[in-house]
């Protein structure tokens, strides 16, 4: 499972011009799942995400976690994450898992966050084609892959 960690200002997620979900200052995951995947996955990467001290504090040091600082996430689902690109210049999805893999453990990480953050999480429309608009703070983007644990 890969998820790719952006702090934001605010993010929104538009599916043919219509708004379907937005947030203020937070986190914009985005998320892709592989055929391997399980629950250990989604917990490792729920606890690292609501944890992680990439929020400034009152030094404007990042110290903080989106749990102390009461931020909102929205999670997109985006199977381009397990892109190939070792041969020739078209990406390779293989290692994407397929939606009805992927869609029950995209569903089990959002409700897993969610109890962890203690508060409803924003998503996109998993499987749609979406416009997502975000603004990025600081830039602070962050890579975390649950199978490569750096």
């Amino acid at each position: 499972m890969r998820l790719l960690i952006q702090r934001v200002k605010k993010a929104v997620v538009y599916i043919s011009r219509q708004k379907i979900s937005s947030i203020r200052e937070g986190m914009l995951l985005f998320i892709g799942i592989e055929e391997t995947d399980n629950e250990e996955d989604i917990t490792f990467l729920c606890k690292k995400t609501v944890n992680l001290r990439i929020f400034d504090d009152e030094k404007g040091v990042m110290n903080r976690s989106i749990r102390e600082t009461g931020g909102d996430i929205l999670v997109v689902s985006q199977f381009t994450l397990h892109a190939s690109t070792k041969k020739g210049n078209r990406p390779s999805y293989i290692r994407a898992a397929r939606p009805d893999v992927s869609k029950p453990l995209y569903d089990q990480f959002c409700s897993t966050l969610s109890q962890m953050l203690q508060k409803p999480v924003a998503t996109g429309e998993f499987g749609a084609d979406m416009e997502v608009e975000l603004t990025n703070n600081g830039p602070v983007t962050i890579w975390i892959d649950s199978k490569n644990r750096e």
